[in-house]
């Protein structure tokens, strides 16, 4: 067996540097008992390498190469087609044809054979570069197959081959192509086997597609096929497709295109028995791979055959459970406006704070919220959640009530009563007492500025021990009942007020308005304060120059050196001190702060002082207070209009009472947490300077791939596995790739939920309303806090976001995010500042281009291109 060329008998699973993703597979299938492999060989990389290491020209180009970005399409296109060139013109050694004749006489040179490529970055469990490369059929003869292993070989550097791996970080230099020389096998039919349903991730609903002839009309879109779906062994769909044409392989070599008669059009490609048996030979490979895969057959005389097998990349995982019964779980990033995946350690505090049943999957986490939906009495109770939160999940998880079979029902005979969500009983002390608010919040930040002189005096093991202590007092802040009964107070009023108003009066979401401009909101004042920090720049014209030129994180230490530098310093300081523990993603701890790295205030700060004249902050505050007020005025002045209309209004009157005192306050408990989140990290970060020092990690940040339990460990032994480290940033890499779903189940099935809605316009895009009002404007498309340049009147569109977005609010007129419902804090702060908004807009950083102008109708729940 020489390392030039492998048959697959003698492949091993440790070989795919050697022979590419596509090539292991192919060795592992040829192994598996009853499975059906047509025989071949692999050309290794060792062979391209032995081609191409004398090629000065060649290494040449590939420096220049690796120098180009994705932007760079003329220069990228030059150079790989020069790359080509060359390498379909070097010779082969000789080494390598000497080898080739070998297994070719082995196997009979008289045969046909398909010669394929196989990168060693290819079919990987995280990025499939799925036809990047070039595949030849019915190759005969041995000069014309050295001739396609050549073009196999310049495959690796067409444009899109390069391009995908720019994209995908992965070097050119490291990246090897082995060729596959298989024999040819002469189907009637073939297709792919998916053994998940690749629209809905369900891992127990294989799906089939199957066309006459080769692959290669299939897979290069050239016709329509079957398409058969398969559960628990047995056929639950099928789909026959209308075909006219298919590929056949020639005696003399290569294929022709053949028309197909038109009575055969419309028959079923494979029998029902020939559908069940491929699902069963699907099923052994997933279980050999243990992973979903995604298989090219072909079926020659009644016999499957099988040709390559590769990992299905795009599947959300599953969250895990301890047993086999059926689950059902929701995005917890979804309620909290961060979809993307957290590190290890912020999952581990989560975890450690939150009373739900939550499970991990793909970096996020999820609710198990079978027990819930069991019982009518708390499914009704969490539907009804659900529809003020998003009702996109209320939708999905309708949906997996509605077939019946998928959850086992506690009482299914009895219909429970609904909980009344306008429930308007307040206790007392509560409903009197608008000072109740300044109490909570003197009580948190009393609990806080003890933590930040008792933490100062742990260290090592006793640092963790005390984390774990303190956690318990940061519960029992966020979960007090007093607390909680506040901003319920007032967000029970919403609804009140929203339901009466719009039955009374015919008007639709009345508490917007009269959220506008309330007092004790933490998230809408710092939006206002930063206004304050560019009054005091704005005279400056020198600070604001070397703002906008800045590059340095250590820029507020060198401010000092301009006059009136000082002023500055102590402004961004002074609102550090309040705010900056805050940032994008703030649930989870591992994010670096504001206070971490000020200069990502910068940008927002010079479009204060661009956009707004002095004194903005309290002119806009004061604009809304009126607005507000002037919404209270002409309601109660209408409901008193109507029959029995002074009782009415007196209603009225307090539960708007309740909105202006109490709606503020649902934005403190997060920022308590995260304030004391902020002074965990600091003292963690402190422990992993000494682990770096002790080299018991590369750098600080190694801390965010451990879980807090792992992290307490190695500080206790002073020691860690490493790859641990490395294989946990590898993951979180691919988990950055993945799209989280609302709603999955334990079969891996994503359900999506739907608007029910009529009356729109034909191409309006659907959301949710949870800001009144109607605007135009120019949609600024914006994923990174970071990239924001906002003009006044502008509208905000986004996935998501959370209190650190709220700097933003004060330059936007509307607000358009993929994620949210009504309680969420960009539809509070929006509705605070007067902003239209519509949220759970889905895949909306899509459908809207950056600069169109757009009409964001905040009431009825829906977007207009204009």
């Amino acid at each position: 067996m020489s390392s030039l060329v492998l048959g697959f008998q003698e492949m091993e699973k440790t070989q795919l540097l050697l022979i590419g993703g596509k090539g292991l597979n192919l060795g592992e299938l040829s192994k598996i008992e009853g499975i059906q492999v047509p025989e071949g060989f692999c050309i290794t990389t060792v062979g391209y390498q032995k081609a191409i290491e004398q090629n000065e020209g060649y290494h040449a180009l590939l420096d220049r190469l690796t120098m180009l970005k994705v932007e760079d399409r003329d220069q990228i296109a030059e150079i790989s087609r020069k790359i080509r060139q060359i390498i379909l013109e070097v010779e082969i050694p000789s080494v390598v044809v000497k080898a080739v004749t070998h297994y070719l006489s082995q196997f009979g040179d008289e045969h046909a054979y398909a010669v394929r490529s196989s990168a060693t970055a290819e079919d990987l469990p995280h990025a499939s570069f799925a036809g990047q490369q070039d595949t030849y059929l019915n190759i005969i003869g041995k000069e014309a197959i050295m001739q396609h292993i050549s073009k196999c070989w310049a495959s690796l550097f067409t444009d899109r081959a390069v391009i995908y791996r720019i994209q995908n970080g992965f070097d050119h230099r490291k990246v090897y192509l082995s060729v596959i020389v298989q024999r040819m096998v002469f189907p009637q039919a073939s297709g792919i086997l998916f053994t998940a349903d690749p629209i809905t991730s369900n891992r127990k609903l294989l799906s089939i597609d199957a066309s006459l002839g080769l692959g290669e009309a299939l897979v290069s879109g050239l016709v329509s096929a079957d398409c058969y779906k398969v559960k628990e062994e047995e056929i639950v769909d099928k789909m026959i497709a209308t075909k006219k044409l298919a590929i056949y392989g020639l005696k003399e070599g290569g294929t022709e295109t053949q028309q197909i008669d038109p009575d055969q059009q419309k028959t079923q490609t494979l029998t029902d028995q020939q559908i069940l048996q491929l699902a069963r030979i699907g099923k052994q490979i997933e279980a050999h791979f243990g992973f979903p895969q995604d298989i090219e057959w072909c079926l020659v005389d009644d016999t499957f055959y099988i040709v390559q097998s590769r990992p299905i990349t795009t599947l959300f995982p599953i969250p895990e459970a301890n047993d086999q019964e059926n689950h059902v779980y929701v995005s917890v990033g979804h309620q909290q406006m961060m979809t993307d995946p957290m590190k290890p350690l912020g999952l581990s505090f989560h975890l450690l704070i939150t009373p739900a049943p939550m499970r991990k999957a793909g970096g996020r986490l999820f609710v198990d919220v079978t027990p819930m939906l069991a019982s009518p009495d708390s499914r009704n109770m969490l539907l009804n959640t659900m529809a003020q939160h998003d009702p996109l999940m209320k939708d999905a998880l309708t949906t997996v009530v509605e077939r019946g079979d998928f959850i086992k029902s506690l009482l299914n005979d009895q219909k429970a009563p609904s909980p009344n969500r306008n429930n308007t009983d307040v206790p007392e002390e509560i409903e009197n007492n608008p000072t109740i608010v300044h109490e909570l919040i003197k009580r948190s930040q009393t609990s806080i500025e003890e933590l930040k002189q008792n933490i100062k005096t742990k260290s090592g093991s006793d640092l963790f021990d005390f984390i774990l202590e303190d956690i318990k007092e940061l519960k029992k802040i966020l979960f007090d009942p007093q607390s909680t009964a506040v901003f319920m107070t007032a967000i029970n009023a919403s609804h009140w007020i929203n339901e009466k108003m719009n039955k009374w009066l015919g008007e639709k979401n009345a508490a917007d308005t009269l959220s506008q401009s309330v007092p004790n909101n933490i998230t809408s004042e710092m939006g206002l304060a930063l206004l304050d920090v560019a009054d005091v720049i704005r005279p400056y014209p020198e600070i604001i120059d070397y703002l906008q030129h800045v590059k340095d994180e250590n820029f507020l230490d060198e401010l000092v050196k301009f006059d009136d530098g000082k002023e500055t310093q102590d402004a961004i300081y002074d609102y550090l001190i309040k705010y900056g523990m805050r940032c994008p993603g703030e649930i989870d701890i591992t994010k670096t702060r504001w206070s971490e790295k000020p200069i990502t205030l910068v940008p927002m700060i010079l479009s204060n002082i661009k956009n707004f004249e002095p004194n903005a902050s309290n002119r806009k505050f004061e604009q809304g207070r009126q607005e507000a007020l002037k919404k209270e005025q002409e309601l109660l002045d209408r409901v008193k209009q109507l029959p029995d209309g002074e009782q009415k209004a007196k209603e009225t009157k307090r539960m708007i009472d309740r909105i202006r005192n109490f709606i503020g306050y649902r934005e403190y408990p997060k920022y308590g947490m995260v304030n004391r989140y902020f002074v965990y990290k600091q003292a963690l970060l402190k422990v992993a300077e000494q682990l770096v020092q002790a080299n018991v990690i590369h750098e600080k940040e190694d801390i965010y791939y451990l879980t807090f339990e792992e992290l307490h460990e190695v500080v206790r032994t002073n020691k860690l596995d490493y790859q641990i480290i490395s294989k946990r940033k590898d993951e979180y890499k691919l988990y950055e790739k993945l799209t989280p779903p609302r709603v999955i189940t334990s079969d891996g099935e994503i359900i999506a939920g739907e608007y029910k809605r009529e009356n729109l316009p034909a191409e309006a895009i659907v959301g949710l309303p949870v800001s009144s009002g109607v605007i135009e404007g120019r949609a600024r498309v914006i994923l990174n806090m970071e990239e924001a340049d906002l003009e006044d009147g502008d509208i905000l569109v986004t996935s998501f976001t959370d209190p650190s977005w709220t700097p933003l609010f004060v330059s936007i007129t509307g607000l358009v995010t993929e994620v949210g419902g009504l309680m969420t804090h960009g539809a509070v702060i929006a509705r605070e500042y007067g902003l239209p908004a519509v949220a759970g807009v889905e895949n909306a950083t899509k459908r809207i281009m950056d600069g169109q102008r757009i009409r964001v109708h905040g009431t009825e729940g829906y977007i207009e291109i204009l």
